[in-house]
């Protein structure tokens, strides 16, 4: 398997608090992996929440639901930022765009981190 970790400041006392991407080593994993198409990785991972796997920003979500982490440090390290940009305060909305969230006029599928490209169906 593979275990990603980052670290974010706490909002809630000092110091920094870890959260953990975590993928366990599958046929399908191996497959995707074998295949190049590692963008269905991410299918994968929050398909096997069952068997322990975890995705980063359902990581980063828990902390920020929880009050241990700021909106701000969420977006900041979050992999779809667009998910974490309504809760940043009004005078960060800037911050959102120049940090890669798309403008809400022109969201992409999850997944498309690519300005630009067209997904293939």
């Amino acid at each position: 398997g593979v275990l990603a970790q980052l670290l974010l400041k706490r909002a809630d006392t000092s110091g920094r608090i870890a959260v953990n991407e975590i993928l366990i080593s599958s046929n399908a994993v191996s497959s995707i992996i074998r295949e190049g198409a590692t963008q269905k990785l991410q299918d994968v991972i929050v398909s096997g929440k069952g068997q322990g796997m975890q995705f980063m920003d359902d990581a980063i979500w828990a902390l920020l639901q929880q009050g241990v982490v700021s909106p701000h440090e969420a977006f900041m390290k979050a992999i779809d930022k667009n998910l974490f940009k309504k809760f940043l305060p009004v005078d960060e909305a800037g911050l959102a765009n120049s940090a890669g969230a798309a403008p809400d006029d022109q969201q992409r599928p999850p997944g498309d981190f690519v300005k630009g490209r067209t997904r293939k169906g």
